[in-house]
């Protein structure tokens, strides 16, 4: 079959053909480098109140929609409430 009928019979771009046709394993997919602009100048600041939540009692500690909330009522923020959970998440996991 001609790669133009490949494509069209798979769906796929020519291109892809092409790349099937010349080596059987794919190439190794490229991460995205990307940076957090939005959230970087609050990182430290919320590393701050999740260090400090470490010596307060379970219940008294901060939540990631709380620390949300201080981000955009003190800091005057403009992010994501998921975006900060996701922060919130990491630091956690790392036991920051």
């Amino acid at each position: 079959m001609s790669i133009r009928a490949l494509a069209e019979k798979y769906k796929v771009h020519r291109c892809t053909v092409r790349q099937a046709l010349a080596d059987a394993m794919p190439p190794p997919r490229k991460a995205p480098v990307r940076a957090a602009p939005v959230q970087g100048p609050y990182a430290e600041t919320v590393r701050g109140w999740l260090v400090a939540d470490q010596d307060a009692p379970r219940k008294q500690r901060h939540t990631a929609r709380r620390v949300w909330q201080r981000l955009v009522e003190e800091e005057g923020a403009e992010v994501a409430e998921p975006s900060v959970r996701a922060l919130v998440a990491l630091r956690r996991q790392i036991g920051d």
